[in-house]
């Protein structure tokens, strides 16, 4: 019910607190009082029943919800414009030196600026003001018509009724410059004078022309749309223009498959993107989730997450019950989180230093820019202030180390970089001048001369004698000698035995092999032996 305070309250707290409330409500336990000893309604929600908190209720109370009494020292009144309240006859001390008025100085007088003062000619003194102070209550201080004369709202009727007496006299003097023309004309068309006759005879009856006619050609280009117009059961009907830009697309037309953003009719909502893959910068419409995600919602998210958490650490805050309640607490908290990053980030400097900010370079370096004028002539050479400074990068720029009078990339050649004064191509080396120069182009020319004279005195290669290997690994000697008729044989059984191996159909059983190997089975195996790196296998 009614909580008297944000106190903290521990969880058995809490859940005594829930179920006195179920029993009060139940009807097994009397109702909590207020501070007049009135009972208050346990059905009532608790947005209703807590007390904002800047009214620092003490007890639980629904005066809060009562009509208040406003302070009699209110008023309604307001300032008398223009009231003067005493006319003097000359000048007094402290009074306004051009007016000559007690009320306010010389700096906020409103009167014309006089060319002598009221406080040398001692003459024209104007009369005090009539100053006034109220204290209104907190619905005078917003009402924007307090202090308002209504019969000042004469004019604005005297306005419109001389508007409307000056229609009514042109209107009139019209239609007796129609009747003249027709009187001096008796011989017009015989339908122009019927039509004419009608417009009189209406003009005549009426009094007044209908203004709300609009002739055909001053419809604007605006669609007609027939509605009913404030009638409650079948009234007369009117034109309402439909002012809706026809140029808009509406967004079920967006993208036409069936498979896309889902349109809901009833409630005109399309949550998702239609056009999920097209450019973000020429769509003006994202689907209507864009909008949650972005704008002040995101703010009223983290509130909202801000007073849950609250509320289960065990802080009495409620956003609906106490709004402004949880937007302080809220703010407070973001004070005081950014406090705290900002004393970790200064601990951590003080700790360790900020080399960032300690070697700064100067705002001109930075900027790239100078305020210094140089003036030129027409050659370009420098008249007039110093010449213009080069802007620089934040790296550093001809950094000079071991003696080089270049920087290192300064020399290019044979697709490597070096330093252009010593010609070296190592990075961080010590610089030789020209003396290392001249060493290098020797050696360089030694190394080709060497080049060269081991060129001219390299001998042919001797033939290689490539060696007879045996079948079976080992060096075919000279003397041996291969039987064709014993190879041709050799061959044939060969390839008998690599059928029966692909064919296990035709092999038989009772088969029986010899561990004696001849150089001429030898010699057939390796023959019809296929080698998988063999380019040509495939043709064998």
């Amino acid at each position: 019910m009614a909580t008297a305070s944000a106190a903290f309250k521990s969880r058995e707290d809490h859940r005594k607190q829930l179920e006195l409330e179920e029993a009060r409500k139940a009807g097994l336990a009397p109702a909590e009082l207020d501070e007049d000893g009135k009972e208050i309604n346990p059905h009532i929600p608790q947005y209703m029943s807590s007390a904002p908190w800047y009214l620092n209720a003490e007890r639980p109370s629904l005066k809060h919800q009562r009509n208040w009494k406003s302070d009699p020292n209110y008023t309604k009144d307001w300032y008398d414009r223009g009231k003067k309240v005493f006319q003097a006859d000359k000048f007094r001390k402290g009074a306004c030196t051009n007016c000559g008025a007690m009320t306010h100085d010389s700096k906020t007088c409103m009167d014309r600026p006089r060319k002598t003062g009221a406080k040398f000619t001692n003459k024209f003194i104007a009369p005090d003001e009539k100053i006034e102070t109220f204290e209104l209550d907190y619905d005078g201080k917003r009402d924007r018509w307090n202090g308002y004369d209504p019969s000042t709202y004469s004019r604005v009727i005297d306005t419109y009724e001389g508007r409307d007496e000056a229609r009514r006299k042109y209107q009139k003097e019209e239609q007796l410059k129609r009747l003249e023309q027709k009187n001096s004309n008796p011989e017009m068309d015989q339908d122009k004078d019927s039509d004419e006759d009608e417009d009189e005879d209406e003009d005549k009856d009426g009094g007044e022309v209908d203004e709300a006619k609009v002739d055909e050609s001053q419809q604007m280009d605006f669609a007609k749309v027939e509605k009913r117009v404030r009638t409650t059961g079948g009234g007369s009907t009117g034109t309402v223009r439909n002012l809706r830009i026809r140029e808009d697309t509406a967004k079920y037309l967006l993208n036409l498959d069936v498979n896309s953003a889902y349109y809901d009719p009833k409630t005109r909502s399309m949550r998702e993107d239609p056009l999920p893959d097209s450019d973000p910068n020429e769509k003006f419409y994202e689907g209507d989730n864009q909008n949650r995600i972005s704008g002040q919602s995101n703010e009223f998210k983290q509130l909202n997450i801000h007073a849950w958490e609250a509320f289960d650490k065990g802080q009495d805050i409620h956003l609906q019950a106490a709004p402004s309640q949880a937007e302080l607490l809220y703010r407070e908290f973001k004070v005081k989180k950014d406090t705290l990053k900002t004393q970790t980030k200064q601990d951590i400097m003080n700790k360790y230093g900020d080399a960032a900010s300690a070697d700064r370079p100067p705002m001109e370096l930075l900027l790239g820019q100078t305020e210094r004028q140089v003036e030129y002539d027409q050659a370009g050479r420098i008249i007039k202030g110093q010449e213009k400074a080069v802007p620089k990068s934040k790296y550093e720029e001809d950094v000079f180390i071991n003696n080089h009078t270049t920087v290192w990339g300064s020399w290019w050649k044979d697709h490597q970089w070096g330093y252009k004064c010593c010609k070296q191509f190592t990075r961080n080396s010590y610089c030789t001048g020209q003396a290392g120069i001249e060493a290098a182009e020797a050696s360089a020319e030694l190394m080709r001369t060497n080049i060269e004279r081991k060129e001219a005195l390299q001998e042919k290669p001797a033939e290689k004698v490539e060696k007879n290997l045996a079948s079976w690994g080992s060096e075919v000697p000279d003397d041996v000698v291969l039987d064709k008729k014993k190879l041709k044989e050799a061959l044939k059984k060969e390839e008998e035995r690599s059928r029966e191996e692909k064919d296990d159909r035709k092999r038989k059983y009772n088969v029986t092999y010899s561990n004696d190997v001849t150089q001429e089975e030898m010699e057939a195996y390796r023959m019809k032996k296929v080698h998988h790196d063999d380019p040509m296998k495939d043709f064998l």
